[in-house]
């Protein structure tokens, strides 16, 4: 009778060890990619690293622990002050293997540097359930039973952590902070566990080792919270700064070459001079030319804010413009920074998502998402492109902004675009941005009618605009696009590269580490 207490407080106290430990792994996977994104990119082979490397990890830990567990019945509380370190030192070290891994490539570094970094905290996670098995079960009879337990409270545990850090904690503090926290809790965590091994189980073994990782963790705190701060540049000035859901949302001044720049992670979404606040990305300058097309144009609806250049453009002539944005920090920073003024609704949200709950009938509907990061693929897709023709009025037109290379009209992603649009449109015309480059943005324009431009009486400055850049895509070479099966990321593979690359080049690796 008198060990029943004993042996209720000890499953109570191994059930919360196990649930906040669950919590932890996926606090670790989850937040991981907003370390890597903004060097990497959020794409799927960056999710797709992490996720392996999860899994991987707590596959080594399970077995270790199994291991560890039949040899000592103490050690717990090391396990899981050393996974608190080890966590706690991630902000820390995510700059330098950062910079190591970059020579890899996008695939290879990011699953090398995601192995670095999460991999040890994620193992020694792994270890705790089954060491909590071993600690919980005193006959062969209740293993089971004890197993299951165990494992589902961790799994509860990890549903709780989730839901907390994707729906309330997240959006409140960034992700350095949020693994800062997370290791001193696993620290005070580890301590408490040293007293209850000490007073349930009589043993002394884990408390200097324990104490001394929480010493050595609070001795390099300092350094670690002060090791994500930006360092100070003649050549660039950071304006604006905001991690948001979706990204590391910046404005960053180049005040030597008049430029003002919005970044999301490592894609540049607008620029602007800092004298004048006049739109620098050539590939919008098309805006100017479609009321030309379509002299009766009266609304719009513009998918990708970004800057807000494109709307303001299209305002000068009188057209109102919806605005549908998913970054609610990129509006932010848009209409701060940009001089944005809506002249339409501005909407913020996913767009596949708020799409279905738009009316319209639109005139123009510009699509402008595709940068030179991740691709979006699900808003590229005949499913999509069908919502958007839906919404337009019979002689409304679609623009759709598209990044990647022309290789003779050769290029396999190219001509994937062109033949969904194909899909759904009867009538398309391609327009290359920068005359003479390969590495290009590329403007099509999509409708239910032929546009001509030999036949439409276009002013000369927009003809002439407007037939130097228009060009031919062989749509031999593409695949039509869909929500079940869309290989653009794939395709866009080395654009991605050389974009990361291009970029990097630009503003340096530093500007791109959190």
């Amino acid at each position: 009778m008198n060990r029943s207490p004993s042996k209720l407080l000890e499953k109570i106290w191994l059930h919360c060890t196990v649930f906040l430990t669950g919590a932890a792994v996926m606090v670790i996977e989850l937040l991981g990619t907003r370390l890597i994104a903004p060097f990497y990119g959020a794409s799927l082979y960056v999710w797709t690293s992490l996720i392996a490397v999860t899994l991987i990890a707590l596959a080594i830990g399970y077995y270790a622990g199994g291991i560890l567990a039949d040899r000592a019945r103490s050690g717990l509380s090391v396990i899981i002050a050393a996974a608190g370190f080890l966590t706690l030192i991630i902000p820390w070290l995510t700059g330098p293997i950062l910079l190591a891994t970059d020579p890899l490539g996008l695939r290879l570094g990011s699953f090398i540097s995601t192995l670095i970094l999460f991999s040890p905290s994620l193992i020694l996670l792994g270890m705790v359930g089954p060491f909590a098995v071993k600690l919980s079960t005193s006959a062969l009879a209740n293993v089971g039973t004890n197993t299951g337990s165990i494992y589902a409270v961790s799994t509860v545990g990890s549903v709780i952590g989730t839901l907390f850090l994707g729906f309330y904690l997240f959006p409140l503090i960034g992700s350095r902070e949020i693994f800062i926290g997370l290791g001193i809790a696993l620290l005070i965590l580890a301590i408490l566990i040293t007293v209850i091994e000490r007073k349930y189980q009589k043993s002394t073994l884990s408390l200097i080792p324990t104490t001394l990782l929480v010493v050595i963790g609070i001795g390099l705190f300092p350094q670690i919270a002060n090791s994500g701060k930006p360092e100070s540049s003649e050549t660039f000035k950071t304006l604006f700064e905001r991690e948001s859901l979706y990204g590391w949302v910046r404005v960053i001044d180049k005040p030597k070459e008049n430029i003002r720049l919005l970044t999301v992670d490592a894609s540049t979404i607008g620029a602007a001079s800092i004298s004048h606040g006049e739109n620098l990305l050539t590939y919008q300058k098309i805006v100017g030319h479609l009321p030309a097309l379509a002299p009766a144009m009266k609304n719009a609806l513009l998918i990708g804010q970004g800057a807000g250049h494109m709307a303001m453009t299209l305002k000068e002539y009188g057209i109102a413009t919806d605005t549908l944005e998913i970054d609610p920090a990129v509006a932010e920073a848009a209409t701060r920074f940009f001089g944005f003024k809506p002249s339409g609704r501005v909407i913020i949200g996913d767009a596949r998502y708020e799409i279905r709950k738009l009316k319209g009938p639109y005139d123009l509907i510009i699509l402008d998402v595709f940068t030179g990061g991740s691709e979006p693929t699900h808003l590229l897709t005949v499913e999509t492109l069908a919502q958007l023709r839906s919404l337009l009025n019979d002689q409304g037109m679609l623009a759709l902004n598209f990044v990647s290379f022309f290789e003779n009209g050769q290029n396999a992603a190219l001509a994937s675009v062109s033949k969904t649009i194909a899909e759904v449109f009867p009538y398309q015309q391609v327009f290359i941005s920068d005359l003479g480059a390969d590495f290009n943005d590329f403007i099509f324009l999509a409708t239910n009618h032929d546009i001509n431009l030999a036949q439409n009486e276009l002013p000369k400055k927009h003809h002439d605009w407007l037939k130097q850049r228009m060009l031919s895509v062989d749509q031999s070479r593409g695949i039509v696009l869909t929500d079940n099966l869309s290989q653009l990321e794939l395709l866009q593979m080395r654009k991605s590269e050389h974009y990361r690359r291009m970029i990097v080049d630009t503003l340096g690796t530093r500007h791109f580490i959190r």
